[in-house]
């Protein structure tokens, strides 16, 4: 607290030598020094690692994710129902483009155009859904070595649905592509 009796600057306008600053506020002169550096200073750029391997998704597939062209991509590795109840292999049947009906489910690339957006984040990509045979945006983020959790959603984030991607081994059980 300032004493009250020391005036603020000498009777010459120069400030009174004995009147200090609080310890608790830096200076300006500090603050404009560091907003300058945060200028300055260049940032690294953060680029995640590709998360490979296979990732089980709903119990349902199994998406293998790979590196393409310096973007993340997945394709379908494993089914738990990969034949129709006439004993063929799962194909295309939801797809819009007739011409794509007929092609398998088993490899097929379903995530593909993310881009690294941090550390262990992706973002800016798509997500085909053979299911319904709509394609939208997606998100990802690594939060373990073994948990993705990926947000899927059309052009509103708020309104998509998250899913938890499991790392599992790659096996030779029914269903395996």
């Amino acid at each position: 607290m300032p004493n009250s009796d020391r005036p603020l600057s000498g009777l010459d306008g120069t400030r009174d030598p004995f009147r200090r600053r609080s310890p608790c506020r830096p200076g300006r002169a500090v603050l404009l020094i560091a907003a300058l550096m945060s200028l300055v200073v260049p940032r690294a750029p953060a680029w995640a690692a590709v998360p490979g391997g296979v990732w089980l998704i709903d119990g349902k597939a199994a998406v293998q994710i790979f590196d393409c062209g310096g973007l993340l991509c997945g394709r379908i590795l494993w089914l738990q129902t990969p034949r129709d109840p006439q004993g063929q292999l799962n194909r295309d049947k939801n797809n819009p483009d007739p011409a794509l009906r007929q092609r398998r489910l088993c490899g097929l690339t379903v995530l593909w155009g993310l881009r690294s957006t941090g550390p262990d984040r992706w973002g800016g990509g798509w997500f085909y859904n053979p299911d319904d045979g709509k394609t939208y945006n997606v998100s990802a983020e690594l939060r373990s070595a073994d948990l993705i959790v990926a947000r899927i959603y059309s052009r509103v984030r708020l309104f998509g649905e998250t899913k938890t991607l499991l790392r599992v081994p790659h096996g030779t059980s029914e269903g395996w592509c």
